[in-house]
């Protein structure tokens, strides 16, 4: 049986691999229906449809490269969880074709919805 850490790890990886794709219907499925997205330098995305336009203006905007670390996953109870992980890799800007190291701090605040770990909140902060 699945842990809920190993489930929240999954996420977090599959999270990663959506952004790594630009693929903006899979960051969907990994919010919550009432998910916020709160970018650096950039308005909060809050709910689906925000989150549609936030993430497909990243995604014209740049193609990330990026692996994560999670450094802690904490359970607060059975339906909440937060989990802190650094992400490290490459970004290219579509628009110049300029490609640059991208680092980042992540705080995720994660909840059950329908028997599925997702994630509700997230901010992150770039590290240079």
């Amino acid at each position: 049986m699945e842990t809920a850490k190993t489930a929240i790890e999954k996420l977090l990886f599959n999270y990663q691999d959506a952004l790594n794709t630009s693929d903006v219907n899979k960051v969907l499925s990994l919010y919550t229906k009432d998910g916020i997205f709160m970018p650096q330098g950039g308005p909060s995305a809050v709910g689906q449809e925000q989150l549609k336009g936030s993430y497909e203006f990243v995604f014209k905007t740049l193609q990330l490269n990026i692996k994560f670390q999670i450094d802690e996953v904490t359970l607060i109870n059975e339906n909440y969880a937060f989990a802190r992980t650094v992400s490290r890799g490459t970004q290219l800007i579509h628009a110049t074709g300029v490609k640059g190291e991208e680092e980042n701090r992540e705080l995720f605040v994660l909840q059950k919805e329908n028997g599925a770990w997702k994630i509700a909140r997230y901010i992150f902060n770039k590290m240079k």
